[in-house]
């Protein structure tokens, strides 16, 4: 919503373009295509079209909308996922207009019980968090994804009906010429939660909705407090509610106020409402400057999700395939890990590189990385929005006992998003050895800043990536090469020493040389000999204590489900 007298798309700080509509003959009423079909032009569907672009996949995204999404929506982009768009080439631009923050502060009417730091360090490449509104988030990916030019969009256009064939999918489609259908090898459902895609073919979120809403608003204003979260509870402006205050690029702040039982949506979001809400705010953190509203919204917290996230060759990633609180900044995050994970493994199958049952892994790692979401964003939506009586008092007891005990701080503490791990997976190999630190199988990869100045997860690419942990004799490595090549076309080598060997001269581009002062060693808590598989997405497939290159090689094609073309 905009203030009186402003258009829908009216922004103090941000034009939004206009897409035509796609030019075709209304007389082509079927369409055959080899391109992937994204329904959804947000920040996910993005994400999975300049995934797959980056193995060279054709994909064509469908949109209703004209731009992009209006308002900042969601703005919290965490650490994991600003190593998904390093990986994608697309973070110059995020990186020069987001605003990075480490410090959360919470408040108990007026009075401050918590400062919390989420944890960071010199091995780290990206801060914990950023904050950047979804316009931006949207524009830079759409403009790297024009730059690709394995990526055609279709604006103004609406997906009224899914129908699955034996080799592909059907899409129906409306748009100004009229209706027709697309016939793609696969779908993505990137189109949010109230998904066409999902709803076309009769699939239901289920899940829990919570009593507690949200108005969310934006005010541009001059003020120099740093770009830290602020957690309001029982404040003067708002009663036995929340507040939360986020900062923004352009002088953008983003508050979060809490509406109280009873209050009427349609009451709580006319213009007079909310200004005189949001001034009240403001006079609560002590800012007495000028102000302009910007844009506001109502948002209810919900944690709902698909029971598969996969329906034949349609797949749902996003808020199409879960809804959780924004509390805890997962939402946008766990869509972008959807993305990404899916992205890169339909384009090893559609390269012919992996066999079908990769695909089988996607809703087992993350329906699990959503219902691991759930679990902790419960807690906080219940901390945020206590559901019952009960839940009301025990967190005012809480908070009470935080004015003066610091035990009882941490209850405050929103608990950011962190990676969930694959364990489970089956791309996951059984850990062969005994060690006794460092990544598990199914868990991320531990970041390392190396001699040189660059990441150690720079080093990954769009294949595997073994991490060969080598004191002395490295001549093996090009056996290992020689193995790994044909059942992963993408693999490279990253041969860690201590003392600067040299790879052997017959090797490639394909493998890395870094010399380690043992801080590699330490974080993996490997030794001479000991080996690590790491996948395109960051996560540890496997680790082994001086393994044969035949059981790497086995492990390998078992992933990628290629085992009957290994020798």
């Amino acid at each position: 919503m905009r203030p009186k007298g402003r258009g829908e798309l009216d922004s103090l700080y941000f034009t939004y373009p206009h897409f035509d509509p796609p030019h075709r003959d209304p007389q082509q009423t079927k369409m055959t295509t080899d391109a992937v079909v994204i329904v959804g032009a947000g920040p996910v569907g993005l994400v999975a079209a300049l995934t797959l672009a980056r193995y060279g996949i054709r994909s064509i995204v469908i949109d209703r909308k004209a731009t992009f999404n209006d308002g900042s929506r969601a703005i919290c982009i965490a650490r994991a996922s600003y190593h998904i768009l390093d990986w994608l080439g697309v973070l110059p631009p995020f990186l020069a207009k987001s605003l990075g923050w480490t410090t959360g502060r919470t408040f108990f009417k007026g009075q401050q019980i918590l400062e919390f730091s989420m944890p960071h360090g010199d091995d780290e490449k990206f801060l914990p968090m950023y904050n950047l509104q979804q316009q931006y988030i949207e524009q830079y990916l759409h403009d790297a994804a024009l730059r690709t030019s394995l990526v055609e969009f279709r604006w103004q256009s609406d997906v009224n009906s899914v129908v699955h064939q034996a080799d592909g999918v059907e899409v129906g489609v409306r748009d100004a010429g009229g209706t027709y259908s697309l016939k793609a090898p696969w779908v993505l459902a990137a189109d949010g939660a109230r998904s066409a895609v999902r709803s076309a073919l009769g699939h239901r979120l289920k899940g829990q909705n919570y009593e507690g809403r949200y108005v969310i608003a934006d005010v541009q204003m001059a003020d120099d407090y740093p770009t830290i979260r602020r957690a309001l509870f029982d404040p003067k402006s708002n009663p036995g509610g929340t507040v939360l205050v986020h900062r923004q690029p352009d002088n953008i702040w983003r508050i979060d106020y809490q509406l109280k039982d009873g209050d009427s949506a349609d009451d709580a979001t006319q213009e007079d409402t909310v200004r005189r809400n949001v001034s009240a705010i403001l006079k609560d953190i002590a800012y007495d400057g000028d102000w302009a509203l910007e844009w506001w919204s109502v948002y209810s917290a919900n944690t709902l999700a698909l029971d598969d996230y996969r329906d034949g060759r349609v797949i749902f990633i996003g808020d199409s395939a879960h809804v959780v609180p924004i509390f805890g900044v997962r939402g946008l995050n766990n869509g972008l890990a959807d993305a990404h994970n899916i992205g890169w493994k339909l384009a090893k199958l559609i390269k012919g590189r992996a066999g079908p049952a990769i695909i089988d892994s996607y809703t087992p790692e993350r329906r699990g990385a959503t219902l691991d979401v759930f679990e902790n964003a419960t807690k906080s939506t219940r901390f945020m929005t206590p559901p019952t009586v009960g839940w009301r008092i025990m967190r005012d007891a809480a908070l009470s006992l935080a004015l003066s005990h610091d035990f009882a701080r941490p209850f405050a503490n929103p608990r950011q998003m962190a990676p969930y791990t694959y364990a489970d997976s089956p791309m996951t190999i059984a850990e062969s050895g005994d060690f006794l630190s460092g990544p598990a199988p199914g868990a991320i990869s531990t970041n390392i800043k190396l001699a040189n100045g660059r990441f150690l997860l720079d080093h990954l690419g769009r294949g595997f990536t073994g991490i060969l942990f080598a004191d002395e004799d490295v001549a093996h490595a090009a056996d290992l090469l020689a193995r790994l090549h044909p059942i992963d076309p993408d693999f490279r080598l990253l041969i860690v020493t201590a003392d600067g060997i040299d790879a052997p001269a017959d090797l490639d581009d394909r493998v890395d040389v870094v010399t380690d002062a043992g801080g590699i060693r330490n974080a993996y808590g490997a030794q001479s000999g000991d080996f690590y598989l790491l996948r395109p997405d960051f996560y540890v497939a496997g680790r082994w204590q001086a393994p044969t290159v035949s059981m790497i090689a086995q492990s390998l094609a078992r992933l990628l489900d290629r085992n009957g073309e290994i020798q």
